[in-house]
């Protein structure tokens, strides 16, 4: 099948949802920015938005509206816990999800260490505004497992479908 031309640079924006993260103990949002720069993505901010559905939803809908964005990965809130958040508050701003992706990120922890726990991770991504949206758990061993084997290995060709 043939695909249009891959973009040359891609901007991506890192949110962490956390009542308790900050920019000095974020972990999860720096291994992401780290897996980014060294895929030759370009970082076009970090923020963090604690975990409330209205809070997450206007920051998410400020990325999706920036023009210099083209990707938005969030971490953290996308457990059963009662906090766990991010996956309502970015839901409605979807107009596609790519189902695909958490099936595989599901299925790549179920194998890789995590086992059954694996259902109870609402990791989900999909597309707004001609973006794309990754919506992470918040441990290091799932934002490693996302990027490495998710992430960065399609976002060009994602993004490029998205800009034809």
């Amino acid at each position: 099948m043939a695909h249009g031309k891959e973009p040359n640079e891609i901007r991506i924006a890192i949110l962490t949802v956390s009542d308790t993260r900050t920019e000095d103990n974020d972990t999860a949002g720096a291994l992401i920015e780290h897996f980014a720069e060294l895929a030759g993505l370009a970082v076009a901010g970090r923020g963090w938005v604690a975990d409330d559905t209205g809070k997450i939803r206007n920051v998410v809908t400020a990325l999706l509206a920036d023009p210099e964005i083209d990707a938005v990965i969030t971490t953290g809130g996308t457990g059963i816990a009662a906090r766990d958040v991010t996956i309502e508050a970015i839901r409605p701003l979807l107009s596609k999800e790519l189902d695909g992706f958490g099936e595989l990120f599901r299925y790549l922890s179920f194998a890789e260490d995590v086992g059954t726990k694996a259902m109870l991770s609402r990791a989900a991504a999909g597309t707004a505004q001609g973006k794309v949206v990754f919506i992470l758990p918040g441990s290091r061993g799932a934002v490693r497992l996302a990027m490495e084997s998710l992430i960065i290995p399609e976002i060009r060709h994602i993004v490029a479908e998205l800009r034809k």
